[in-house]
């Protein structure tokens, strides 16, 4: 019983993690619109990149919050998507002194490390629970109560590649 439970415990756990990820998620597709309106109303940006960023942003909304490696890869492409954006902005120093755009730019960082965390604490839950599954007493529990393993939320390879930095 007491092997039952903590399986419990832990796969709601994971559910829990996950539901935090997708809030999260959520807030920044909201913020989003905002921030590219703002970026919009400075001038002559590329148009391609507020596209590019307006369109995964749809994309992430359009995943399924069932299926977690699609939705964290179009999630991770719309990262990759604002920190072209981010970038673009830097060239544009009254952007920059835009509060609307500061405040954004915050909240969005705030969001971000909040995705960040929850995802930690999401795999973190996910290694817990499958230990257990795989390891006595709790293994025997598990199979007759048909709990199988929960997958990672794996960390795409264009944030694993260090940083290209030169001083030239």
């Amino acid at each position: 019983m007491v092997a039952y439970n903590g399986l419990v415990r832990l796969r709601m756990n994971g559910q829990e993690s996950w539901s935090q990820i997708d809030v999260q998620l959520q807030r920044r597709n909201d913020l989003i619109p905002n921030l590219v309106e703002t970026v919009k109303g400075y001038g002559k940006y590329e148009a391609g990149t507020l596209e590019k960023v307006t369109s995964l942003r749809q994309q992430v909304a359009s995943v399924s919050s069932d299926d977690h490696q699609a939705k964290m890869a179009a999630a991770d492409q719309l990262s990759g998507a604002l920190n072209s954006l981010y970038a673009v902005a830097e060239n544009y120093p009254d952007l920059k002194a835009n509060e609307e755009y500061s405040r954004l730019m915050e909240e969005l960082s705030n969001t971000e490390n909040k995705i960040s965390y929850s995802r930690q604490l999401y795999n973190s839950t996910v290694s817990t629970l499958n230990a257990r599954i795989q390891s006595f007493p709790s293994n025997i529990v598990a199979k007759i109560h048909h709990f199988t393993p929960m997958e990672f939320l794996q960390v795409p390879e264009s944030v694993k590649e260090a940083p290209k930095v030169s001083f030239d």
